[in-house]
């Protein structure tokens, strides 16, 4: 079968998306099916989003291939008759983030009809796939809530998740993630000075394009607390062979989103890590890959109740390293595997 991958992309920002992207390419190649990838640049910048949403419905693909695969939105306003959305995330300023300090979109009445359109847009380009899934049950329920559309949930794997490995646990926990506001590594500082253990806190990965201030905000909030000796800041790319070694030696991983689509990849890398997870009540489908006690803690987004979530990891490792080990069996119960994913998108 000839098959297009579409998916939208912001520029020297590597993310979720991308991973599910090039992982789906490379798992239906090996399942002997012709792939191509396509990739347009997408800014969000609400005075741009709906010329690009026309130019991009004037795109039909009918004739290039035997099904399209839309991954990011807005991908699923390309035109073909065998179109399938792999559906994860909205545009969410007008979505559920409007009305939040991420919304991003100013609410006026050129805002709001901005808004407005985009939903219009989105309602349009999904009901006419074949097929609807996402990624996880918090985007399912937004689809349904806001767009009417009924959406099966398929959840993306690691690409090669035996990659990872794991070794006896050190002192710190680890917060691997891009670095931007929402993703909330500040939440993870604040936890960590109401800990009274001797627990430390790695936080590591690529800042956003423009969060230097947030980064700023960041290096202030260790200087504040006095948390200079127990908390490492390492905001840049980090190669592959030095991420999972940071994931084999950690104690656990700690995981914060504003109500994330899904459960992010560094849980997932997380359990292949053999690894518990700490997140909080808010954080979106990472909730439905953690099971409380089970393969790591949910707490609510309150920093002293973090701090004493930190503290009963450091304190009980055994009991830390267990939850690490039902991680893996928690993939399985859930069936996060590539064969799965084919299947269904493939029907």
């Amino acid at each position: 079968m000839r098959i297009v991958i579409a998916t939208s992309v912001a520029p020297f920002v590597d993310g979720g998306s991308t991973c599910i992207v090039e992982s789906l390419g490379s798992e239906l190649k090996a399942r002997s099916h012709d792939v191509e990838i396509l990739r347009f640049p997408f800014s969000e910048d609400y005075a741009e989003v709906l010329h690009q949403l026309l130019a991009l419905r004037l795109f039909d693909l009918s004739q290039d291939c035997d099904r399209l695969i839309t991954i990011r939105t807005p991908s699923h306003l390309l035109k073909h008759p065998n179109k399938i959305a792999w559906f994860i995330h909205h545009y969410r300023g007008a979505y559920d983030l409007w009305g939040t300090k991420y919304q991003y979109i100013p609410n006026t009445p050129e805002g709001m009809a901005c808004r407005e359109a985009i939903i219009a847009a989105d309602n349009v380009g999904l009901r006419e796939a074949a097929g609807v899934f996402c990624n996880s049950g918090v985007v399912r329920d937004r689809l349904r809530s806001f767009n009417g559309v009924e959406a099966e949930v398929v959840y993306p794997p690691l690409l090669a998740p035996h990659r990872f490995y794991t070794s006896d646990g050190e002192d710190f926990l680890l917060y691997f993630s891009r670095l931007t506001h929402h993703k909330r590594q500040w939440l993870a500082i604040e936890g960590l000075r109401h800990t009274r253990s001797a627990v430390k806190l790695v936080i590591a990965g690529s800042p956003d394009p423009g969060v230097e201030p947030y980064l700023g905000d960041l290096d202030r909030l260790i200087d504040k607390y006095g948390l200079r000796k127990r908390v490492t800041l390492v905001p840049h790319w980090v190669p592959e062979d030095e991420k999972l070694e940071l994931f084999a030696r950690c104690l656990a991983v700690v995981y914060f989103p504003l109500n994330e689509d899904s459960y992010g990849y560094p849980s997932l890398e997380a359990h292949a890590a053999r690894k518990a997870v700490l997140t909080t009540t808010d954080a979106g489908g990472t909730c439905e890959l953690i099971v409380n006690g089970h393969n790591g803690f949910i707490t609510p987004p309150d920093p002293e109740l973090i701090g004493s979530a930190m503290d009963k990891l450091y304190n009980d490792r055994q009991a830390t390293q267990e939850m690490g080990r039902a991680g893996e069996r928690r993939i399985e119960e859930l069936r996060i595997t590539w064969d799965n994913v084919a299947a269904r998108l493939l029907a």
